[in-house]
C-alpha cells in the first residue's frame, strides 16, 4: 500500500474538519445504495434508501438484515435507522414456517382455474413446495415448463381478526397468482423469494365465510423453479419508536458513512466504519465493522443521553423462517450479545442468493456504562424507552432479537461507540479442504480476543482511516475529477467485502471473489480481471491472492485444459469449476495479463517466475486461438457466444504482449523478441481486419458495427507499444459520438453498458477533460437511478434502470485511471 499521509487541505475543493482535525472532501453523490456493515459477501448490510430510517437494513441480495438504532434524548426517544416492523403470523403458512398441501397439474388447466369454484378433482395432491431440487424447501418436484397449483385456506378469526390480510411467496421464473379469482400478481422473468403484499380491498370483500382460494401459475425459462405462497397477519405487538430523527446529510468515504441527524436539542453524528486498510492483511480480515455516534447540544443546554441498538436474527441465518439461538456474555471490558443458526451447518449450501447460517453474528458494547439484553424486540424497546437501558437478561432465547445500549450521562458533547462482527468459524471448502479466516488461520485466536482488539485500537483506527478517505478523495479528484473520486469513494467497501480472505494449505494467499447477483462463482477469472485495478493501486499482494487458486488449478494437474479455468466453484464451496462453459481466449489473457500487471506494479517478474510454464502454455494457446476468436464467451456473457469478437482479440494479443514484456523482465531476451514480435505482427493484422473506416468493428466479419475495446487499456498503462496509439484515440472519438444520456453502451447489438468497461475505455483518453465527458454520464446514473441496490455495473444507458448485477467486486475496476503514473 502507498504511503498515507496526511497532507494540507491546499486542494481547491470544500474541505471540513473532524475534531482531530483530518480533512474531509464530501462526497456529494446520491449513493443508489449506502454501505454500512462491509465485512464479507456474507455479512453485508445497506440503507437501499436516502434516508437511513425510512426502510429495514438489508443485504445486498435484497433480504433484510433489520438493525435498529435509536437516541435517547431528556426521555425522548428518537428513531435514526432501521424502521420496527410488526411481524408477521402465519394464517396459512409457507413451506419455510410448516408443511402445507397444495393441489397441482403441469398440464394447461380449463378456462377458470384461477377461480374458487373451479373443479380441481382431477389434480394431483402434495406437499409444498414445487420446484427443482437445488431448493432446500421443495417437496414436490416440478421438472416441466409450466405448474399450476391450487390451494384452498380456511381463515382462523381468532387470529386473523379484522386485520389486515398479508400474501408471502416466492417463485422462479415467471409468475401470476389470484386470489378469489382476483389478479394479485403477474411479473415477468424474475425469480423472487419471501416477497410480501398486502392484499388489496377488492380481495379482502371478496372473502365469503372466511375462506378464501389462492390459485398460481408459473413458468420457467431455464434454471431452477418454485412456487411457494401463503396468508399471514400483523402479530399483535405495538410500536414504541414512532418518532424519528431529521436526517440532515449522509456521505460515502472510502472506509466511512457518515450520517447527520437532528433529534431534538441535540445533533447525532453517526458513522460507519470499516477499516479497510490494504496494507494490512490482517485488518482486512478482521470480521468487525464499527458503528460510533458523538451527540452535541444545539441549544448550549446540557441534556441526558442513552443510545440503543438492536439486531434481529436474520443476521445469522439464510431464511427468517430457520431456527436460531441468542444469548450473550461478558468479559472485562466488553458486553456481548450473539446470534446463531440452531442447525449450524458449516459450508453445507452454495450459490448466490444465500446468506451464512453458520457460525456466529456478535452486537458488542463497551462494558462501562452499557446494558445488554436478548429477548422479543418490542419488549426490550418498551423497556429502553422507559429507563434508558436494558435489563441484562442474556438467558438462550429460540428466535430472539439481541440488543445493547450506553447510557452516556449528561453533557453537551457525548461520544461512543458499538461494534458488530461475525465468527463464521470456517470461512470457504478448498478442494475438499475445510479453511478459516485468515485472521484464524493458525487456530489460534478467539473472536472475544478480536473484538477487544478492536476495541483497543479504535482511534488509531478510526484515525487512520479518515486519513486514507481523505487522500483518496484528494487523489482521485486530481486524476479525474471530483465525479471520478466520488464513484471511486462508492466502490471501495464495496469491491474488498466481495472477497473472502484466507490461506491455502499450501501457504498461498488466496483472495477469493463471491460473482454477486450472477451465479455465485467463486474466484471467477474474468471478475478478477476487472477488479484488479483497485488492488493493483494498494496492494499487489491481493491481485496475487485473486490469481493463486487458477494457478494452483492447472499446475497441480486438476484443471488439464491449455487455458485457465473460469472459477473453481460456487461461493464458499472452491472445489473445481461449475460453471458451465469455459472462456477460453479470455482467461487466459486476463490472466497473463495481470500476471505482467504485478510485475509492473512491483517492479521484477519473480511471480511469473514461479509459473513460467503454464503461463507459456497460456500464451501459446492464444498465438493460436486468439487472433480470430472461435464461437465462445468471454466476460461479457451476458451478451452471448459469438465469434470474430474484436475486443476478445484485443485480449489475446495483449495476453502475448505481456508474455513477452515478462520474458524480457527475466532476462529472456530471444524469448521477449519472439513473443513481442509476434504480438506485434497480430496487432497490424487486427487492425487491417478490424477497420470499419473512423472506427474498429464489433466482428471482424460485420461492417457498421461497434464495441467498446477496453482492452487496449493495458497496450497504455504497460506501455507495450503494441498497437500505434492512434488506434485508440479513433475509438475514443467515435465513442464520444455514440453516448447516450447516462453514458457510452457497451456496443452496437444494445443500449446497456457496463460501468467498469466506461472507466477503463475513459481512460484510453489523452487528456482528463475527454475522460470526464465519459464519466459525467456515468455519474449522473448512479446517482439519479430508480434502482436502490448496491451500485450496480450492468445498467442502461438511455434510462435510470439497471439491467442486473449488484454489489459486485468489478467496480474495483474503477480504479484503473489510477494506474496510469
Amino acid at each position: 500500500m502507498k504511503k498515507i499521509l496526511l497532507l494540507g487541505s491546499c486542494i481547491c475543493l470544500m474541505a471540513c474538519k473532524t475534531d482531530t482535525e483530518i480533512p474531509v472532501i464530501k462526497n456529494d453523490l446520491r449513493a443508489p445504495a449506502y454501505p454500512l456493515i462491509t465485512i464479507d459477501p456474507y455479512t453485508s448490510a445497506w440503507s437501499m434508501t436516502d434516508k437511513l430510517y425510512d426502510e429495514p437494513v438489508k443485504h445486498w441480495t435484497g433480504k433484510e438484515f433489520p438493525l435498529i438504532g435509536v437516541l435517547r434524548v431528556d426521555g425522548q426517544t428518537y428513531r435514526f435507522m432501521g424502521v420496527e416492523k410488526i411481524p408477521l403470523v402465519a394464517i396459512a403458512p409457507m413451506s419455510t414456517d410448516e408443511a402445507w398441501m397444495g393441489k397441482y397439474t403441469f398440464n394447461q388447466p380449463a378456462k377458470g382455474w384461477e377461480t374458487p369454484g373451479f373443479n380441481d378433482k382431477n389434480w394431483e395432491v402434495a406437499e409444498a413446495a414445487f420446484g427443482t431440487s437445488d431448493e432446500t424447501n421443495v417437496k414436490t418436484l416440478w421438472e416441466t415448463k409450466d405448474i399450476w397449483v391450487r390451494r384452498d385456506i380456511e381463515i382462523n378469526q381468532e387470529k386473523a381478526g379484522n386485520k389486515k390480510l398479508y400474501l408471502k411467496y416466492s417463485h422462479d421464473d415467471t409468475f401470476e397468482l389470484y386470489v378469489n379469482g382476483i389478479e394479485v400478481v403477474k411479473t415477468g422473468y424474475v425469480w423472487r423469494k419471501d416477497v410480501i403484499e398486502e392484499l388489496p380491498a377488492e380481495v379482502m370483500n371478496s372473502i365469503k365465510d372466511n375462506k378464501l382460494t389462492i390459485a398460481a401459475h408459473c413458468n420457467n425459462r431455464t434454471g431452477g423453479a418454485l412456487v411457494d405462497f401463503g396468508i399471514y397477519v400483523e402479530a399483535d405487538e405495538e410500536k414504541q419508536f414512532e418518532q424519528v430523527a431529521e436526517q440532515k446529510s449522509v456521505d460515502v468515504q472510502a472506509t466511512q458513512t457518515h450520517y447527520v441527524f437532528q433529534c431534538g436539542p441535540v445533533q447525532l453524528e453517526l458513522t460507519f466504519l470499516a477499516p479497510l486498510l490494504m496494507d494490512n492483511l490482517e485488518l482486512i480480515s478482521r470480521p468487525v465493522n464499527y458503528i460510533s455516534y458523538k451527540i452535541t447540544s444545539t441549544d448550549g443546554a446540557e441534556h441526558d443521553a442513552q443510545i440503543y441498538f438492536e439486531a434481529a436474527p436474520n443476521w445469522a441465518v439464510n431464511l427468517p423462517s430457520q431456527n436460531s439461538i441468542s444469548n450473550g456474555l461478558e468479559t472485562d471490558d466488553l458486553l456481548y450479545t450473539r446470534i446463531g443458526s440452531t442447525e449450524q451447518a458449516v459450508l453445507k449450501k452454495r450459490g448466490d442468493d444465500l446468506r451464512i447460517d453458520w457460525g456466529y453474528f456478535y452486537l458488542v458494547t463497551e462494558k462501562q456504562n452499557g446494558s445488554f439484553a436478548t429477548g422479543n424486540g418490542f419488549k426490550m424497546r418498551e423497556t429502553f424507552a422507559k429507563d434508558g437501558n436494558l435489563t441484562g437478561d442474556i438467558s438462550t432465547k429460540n428466535k430472539a432479537d439481541v440488543a445493547v445500549a450506553q447510557s452516556l450521562g449528561k453533557g453537551k458533547t457525548l461520544s461512543g461507540k458499538v461494534m458488530i462482527g461475525y465468527d463464521d468459524y470456517y470461512s470457504i471448502q478448498y478442494f475438499e479442504e475445510y479453511l478459516r479466516p485468515y485472521w484464524n488461520k493458525n487456530e489460534d485466536k478467539t473472536i472475544e480476543l478480536v473484538f477487544s482488539q478492536a476495541n483497543i485500537e479504535y482511534n488509531d483506527l478510526k484515525k487512520k482511516s479518515s486519513e486514507f478517505d481523505y487522500k483518496l478523495m484528494k487523489d482521485a479528484t486530481e486524476k479525474g475529477g471530483k465525479e471520478y473520486a466520488e464513484l471511486c469513494a462508492l466502490a471501495y467497501r464495496q469491491a474488498i467485502s466481495a472477497h473472502k480472505l484466507v490461506e491455502a494449505p499450501n501457504g498461498d494467499l488466496l483472495f477469493l471473489s463471491k460473482e454477486n447477483f450472477s451465479n455465485g462463482s467463486i474466484g471467477t477469472v474474468d471478475v478478477t480481471y476487472p477488479s484488479a485495478p483497485l488492488f493493483l493501486y494498494y496492494n499487489p499482494e491481493l491481485v496475487k491472492g485473486l490469481l493463486n487458486h487458477i494457478f494452483y488449478y492447472s499446475e497441480s494437474g486438476k484443471w488439464a485444459k491449455p487455458f485457465p479455468a473460469h472459477d473453481v466453484g460456487t461461493y464458499p464451496l472452491a472445489n473445481g469449476q461449475t460453471y458451465g462453459g469455459d472462456m477460453p481466449v479470455e482467461e487466459a489473457g486476463n490472466m497473463l495479463t495481470l500476471t505482467a500487471a504485478i510485475a509492473a506494479v512491483e517492479g521484477n517478474a519473480k511471480y511469473a517466475e514461479k509459473h513460467w510454464e503454464v503461463l507459456t502454455t497460456w500464451t501459446d494457446y492464444l498465438i493460436e486461438k486468439g487472433l480470430d476468436p472461435e464461437n465462445q464467451l468471454c466476460t461479457d456473457d451476458f451478451a452471448g457466444h459469438f465469434a470474430h469478437n474484436v475486443n476478445l482479440s484485443v485480449k489475446a494479443i495483449m495476453g502475448i504482449a505481456s508474455y513477452g514484456y515478462l520474458a524480457d523482465m527475466l532476462g529472456k531476451k530471444d524469448i521477449a523478441e519472439k513473443y513481442t514480435n509476434k504480438a506485434k505482427e497480430m496487432a497490424q493484422e487486427w487492425m487491417k481486419m478490424a477497420d470499419d473506416g473512423d472506427h474498429y468493428k464489433l466482428t471482424f466479419d460485420k461492417e457498421g458495427t461497434w464495441s467498446q475495446k477496453y482492452n487496449l487499456i493495458w497496450n497504455k498503462l504497460l506501455k507495450l507499444d503494441i498497437f500505434p496509439a492512434s488506434v485508440a484515440q479513433k475509438e475514443i472519438a467515435y465513442y464520444l459520438t455514440k453516448q447516450n444520456t447516462y453514458g457510452l453502451p457497451l456496443d452496437s447489438r444494445k443500449n446497456y453498458t457496463k460501468s467498469d468497461w466506461i472507466i477503463w475505455t475513459a481512460t484510453l483518453a489523452d487528456d482528463t477533460e475527454t475522460f470526464k465527458k465519459f464519466i459525467s454520464p456515468l455519474y449522473k446514473w448512479v446517482n439519479e437511478t430508480t434502482d436502490r441496490v448496491p451500485m450496480s455495473d450492468w445498467y442502461n444507458t438511455d434510462d435510470k434502470t439497471h439491467v442486473s448485477f449488484r454489489a459486485r467486486s468489478v467496480v474495483g475496476g474503477y480504479f484503473i485511471k489510477m494506474l496510469e503514473d
